[in-house]
């Protein structure tokens, strides 16, 4: 099972909790991110293609939670059954359902 950890910071009467996410099975080793309310914020791939998950970060940045997860579920890298996007999806969800 991945490890996350996360802690909530009180901002304009929103809970933002922030995670961190060990990813398998890719080039990228963690994904650092924040959820405002239900909106995606702050994302931060640890190694990995560098012009790809700033790409994919920059992408979700303010998606609705649900929407990034829908788009990026399911991608898969060169037949390894995942992907940094397939990966974040998989923060992202678990994430949700922490909180």
């Amino acid at each position: 099972m991945a490890s996350f950890f996360s802690y909530n910071q009180e901002r304009k009467n929103v809970k933002m909790k922030s995670f961190s996410y060990k990813t398998r099975g890719t080039c990228s080793r963690e994904i650092h991110f924040d959820i405002d309310g239900s909106v995606v914020r702050n994302v931060k791939f640890v190694f990995g293609c560098m012009g790809n998950t700033q790409g994919v970060a920059r992408l979700v940045e303010g998606m609705e939670v649900d929407e990034a997860i829908a788009r990026l579920k399911g991608i898969d890298c060169n037949g390894r059954g995942t992907s940094c996007p397939d990966q974040l999806a998989k923060a992202l969800s678990e994430a949700r359902e922490s909180m």
